[in-house]
């Protein structure tokens, strides 16, 4: 047969063509891009989870599992009794799902290890692990010292796992925890922002739901944080009854100010002034000075050093960085704010014994769906 005759007739090559492009497409033909802005029927999916993850799903009956959902991946406990699910949504949506404080002492102390720390830098871990981390722009960002150290502890096998879901055409991921999981979700957002890994793919689109979550960081922590996930990609969802999200400890300074400010010569701007308003008023402003500046060094002492001896003890080879000078804690993420009414204020009476009762699963579930309910009855989940 002369080799012209072997030549494919166009019509046939087209057809050819296009459905190997239909093949190639495949993985992600049925996923859709997740949608900016706060939604209830993602937020209490993302609740559910977040408390499933103290429970096998399939023996807790008081919490329901989100439609089209399973858990694909339990990770081992790592850290401070850290461990993070990973759940993958039946139109390609992965979730990322960071457990909680739990009940033993170490959980409870990674809370507690709330030294400032900056935002970049690195933890040795053990004698043969270091963990590189860039959790912001600004180098007077800084972050929770015991919050970070659980990121180091599950970054890795996070990053591995986004790996194998984006070869799995999973362009979609959702990042939620409650309480030190939501905490942790902060950071965990902010590492995967900047972090800069041969071969980790660029173009995945991650929303954030941190629930009932304390502060992460300080103020520069948060400004960096609402920037990257700003026009509705990252949010903060509290209950104004639950005392948690109003944690860490914070003290504002005049470090703490950003620069230029009037603080900043005060005793410069006293020498114009006649010698009875430089005593009056120059007296006055040192001992607010100093007297916070005292109380920050305090915190930093206490609930930095002297907490990461005993966080050495529980983490063999850990090597704790250097504390700031700062303890000026703030709030990240677009706050959404449940309002209890009469109604739930009837229902959850504090019984002079359970300093959770606004912190848990119910509570939220429930202002959730009574504020929400227009947009969740009869709205089908889109993602």
């Amino acid at each position: 047969m002369h080799p012209k005759d072997w030549r494919v007739p166009k019509s046939l090559l087209l057809l050819v063509i296009t459905g190997c492009l239909t093949i190639l497409q495949a993985p992600t033909a049925s996923a859709q891009r997740l949608k900016p802005g706060f939604d209830a029927s993602e937020y209490l999916d993302m609740l559910s989870m977040d408390f499933l993850t103290a429970d096998t799903p399939w023996t807790n009956k008081q919490i329901t599992i989100p439609e089209n959902a399973r858990l694909v991946y339990r990770s081992p406990e790592t850290g401070l009794y850290n461990r993070w699910d990973l759940w993958i949504h039946d139109d390609k949506t992965a979730m990322i799902i960071i457990r909680g404080t739990v009940g033993n002492k170490e959980s409870w102390m990674e809370n507690f290890f709330a030294g400032m720390i900056p935002a970049t830098g690195q933890l040795q871990l053990n004698d043969s692990t270091q963990f590189r981390y860039k959790l912001a722009r600004d180098a007077r960002a800084y972050v929770h010292a015991g919050w970070t150290l659980a990121l180091a502890s599950m970054a890795p096998d996070i990053v591995a796992h986004i790996k194998t879901c984006y070869q799995q055409g999973i362009r979609n991921f959702f990042i939620s925890g409650h309480s030190q999981g939501g905490a942790i979700s902060f950071l965990l957002r902010s590492y995967l922002q900047y972090l800069e890994e041969p071969g980790f793919p660029k173009d995945i689109t991650y929303k954030t739901y941190c629930s009932a979550a304390p502060k992460p960081g300080n103020l520069y922590y948060a400004y960096d944080f609402d920037f990257i996930t700003g026009n509705g990609w990252g949010f903060r969802v509290v209950n104004v009854r639950d005392w948690v999200p109003e944690t860490p400890f914070s003290i504002q300074t005049t470090r703490d100010f950003n620069s230029p400010n009037p603080f900043m010569n005060v005793k410069g701007a006293l020498k114009k002034q006649n010698i009875f308003v430089r005593f009056v008023i120059g007296s006055m402003y040192n001992k607010l000075d100093r007297s916070t500046k005292r109380a920050s060094r305090r915190m930093q002492k206490m609930l930095g050093k002297r907490l990461a001896r005993l966080v050495k003890k529980s983490v063999p080879g850990y090597v704790p960085p250097s504390f700031t000078e700062s303890h000026n804690y703030s709030p990240a993420g677009t706050p959404i704010i449940l309002y209890p009414d009469a109604a739930y204020d009837s229902k959850h009476v504090f019984d002079g014994k359970n300093i959770f009762l606004h912190h848990m699963y119910a509570p939220y579930q429930e202002m959730t769906k009574s504020i929400y309910q227009s947009s969740i009855s009869g709205k089908p989940t889109e993602r």
